[in-house]
């Protein structure tokens, strides 16, 4: 596991955005799994910016998203289908893009259907952001780390996170739908991105603490290609003065 330490958000994401750009230019038709959330949006930005000014084309890449709430509908604006639309689909050219529908009439078939499509595909580079309680994806702690996309019940931490979003606590959807661990760690490479002080904490969990699924981030100790880039306010300086 390789960690950076980057003095702000801004330069994390530049520092994200230069992994992707170097991801496609070496393979113009990877497949590429996606991150909703606050954390990777610095990221879209800037690669937009990148497709802007010729830098980069996504033409041939191919993505997929981690997870969607379920039940909800596209048009909701809190839905993952219309934060990727908003936020960085609607402003390159990316050739297909995957996410799961919030909107399917029975979610164990939506599940099947698209674990089956990431595995005839098999993901180049996996952007993750990492939960307070140690989620990625929408994989919360448990007693098992679940293999294979999935229906899921939102810890109540991961609901209090979110209702930021929402007008009340009450709208935030109490279900999703989410790669698993297996499927997340059958990507090639996978690149982890963390920033403020509000992450430090679990930060110093995934790099320090043991293997387990109360802490669902820690499986990526196992991980062959892995790579953390976090800010300043999440990296507890003092922690990485002698690692790092």
């Amino acid at each position: 596991m390789r960690v950076l330490i980057e003095q702000s958000y801004e330069a994390l994401s530049r520092k994200a955005a230069q992994i992707v750009q170097e991801q496609i230019t070496a393979k113009p038709d990877s497949v590429l799994g996606l991150a909703t959330g606050s954390t990777p949006l610095g990221l879209y930005a800037e690669l937009i910016r990148l497709f802007k000014v010729g830098e980069i084309d996504f033409s041939k890449v191919v993505s997929y998203n981690l997870d969607e709430y379920f039940p909800i509908k596209k048009s909701n604006e809190q839905s993952y289908d219309f934060f990727m639309r908003k936020n960085f689909f609607d402003h390159v050219n990316i050739s297909k893009k995957f996410i799961p529908d919030g909107e399917a009439s029975n979610y164990s078939a939506e599940c099947a259907a698209y674990e089956k499509k990431i595995a005839d595909s098999e993901i180049d580079l996996q952007i993750l952001g990492i939960g307070n309680n140690g989620h990625i994806g929408f994989n919360e702690p448990s007693n098992f780390f679940e293999e294979k996309t999935h229906y899921v019940q939102l810890d109540e931490s991961t609901i209090q996170a979110n209702a930021r979003f929402f007008a009340h606590e009450s709208d935030v959807p109490r279900h999703a739908i989410t790669m698993g661990i297996g499927t997340i760690m059958r990507a090639k490479k996978i690149l982890l991105l963390a920033s403020g002080a509000t992450k430090a904490e679990i930060i110093h969990e995934l790099l320090n603490g043991k293997i387990s699924p109360k802490n669902p981030s820690s499986v990526l100790k196992l991980h062959r290609d892995v790579t953390v880039i976090i800010d300043r306010d999440a990296s507890l300086p003092f922690l990485f003065e002698e690692r790092f």
